[in-house]
């Protein structure tokens, strides 16, 4: 099932990324040296009667196994390299993977905690990176999207969407307009005070917490440093 046919009524994808092509090659490294032992130990089998030729087929049984085996495993990561899908949407972030028996995961954003990224040299240079979920319920909320395309964009759309999902939260009670008899609610609600011309914008909040998150994951600051800042930001809104 693709990431469009596991939409729910008024929800619409914002973001979408792929697994990278060097996401196979990063994943099938123990694959690739299984087959590659497995035709050293074909080289090197002994042949003929007796002792050797025992342990010469034993050897080729080995070789057999790990051939097949190491194979295998490249052909699931190449199929989980082609089905993987990454999605980010007006409520919920997304991952559709596997052909045959399919894997899924969903995180709401009202539940996200944290973004958090890796982009290494080459990783920066060919446009992928990790990505890892962080949610109010800890680490089992917890999910990881490895070697995906265009990782800071995806963490970008990310915080843009947690803040639009957090932002009617904070907005203040209605004004009845002149002429129009006060309410119960009216009356109880708190007068809207003007909004101070210096006072950040959400899109302010958001660009500050992408490069907060940036500094985080360049080792430019703690993450008690980053919690703090955050926390900042978050109770200003």
């Amino acid at each position: 099932m693709a990431i469009q046919d596991s939409l729910i009524a008024d929800e619409s994808v914002v973001f979408q990324s792929v697994k990278h092509w060097i996401a196979p090659i990063r994943a099938s490294v123990v694959a690739g040296l299984m087959v590659l032992g497995a035709l050293f130990l074909r080289a090197i089998a002994p042949s003929g009667d007796g002792f050797f030729g025992w342990i010469g087929g034993v050897l080729e049984l080995i070789a057999i196994g790990l051939l097949i085996a190491g194979i295998a495993w490249i052909a699931y990561n190449i199929v989980a390299w082609r089905t993987a899908e990454f999605a980010v949407t007006n409520m919920r972030i997304l991952r559709e993977e596997g052909l045959i028996r399919r894997r899924n995961s969903t995180t709401l954003l009202s539940s996200l905690s944290d973004v958090r990224t890796n982009v290494g040299f080459v990783g920066g240079r060919l446009d992928y990176g990790d990505i890892v979920i962080l949610t109010t319920s800890g680490s089992a909320g917890q999910d990881n999207f490895l070697c995906i395309t265009k990782p800071l964009e995806f963490r970008k759309a990310v915080m843009e969407q947690k803040m639009a999902v957090d932002a009617p939260k904070t907005q203040p009670p209605p004004v009845a307009a002149a002429g129009t008899p006060p309410t119960a609610a009216t009356l109880t609600a708190p007068a809207a005070q003007p909004a101070s011309p210096f006072r950040p914008t959400s899109s302010d909040d958001a660009a500050t917490l992408l490069r907060l998150a940036e500094l985080r994951d360049k080792g430019a600051i703690t993450d008690e440093e980053y919690a703090t800042k955050k926390a900042e930001i978050l109770a200003r809104m």
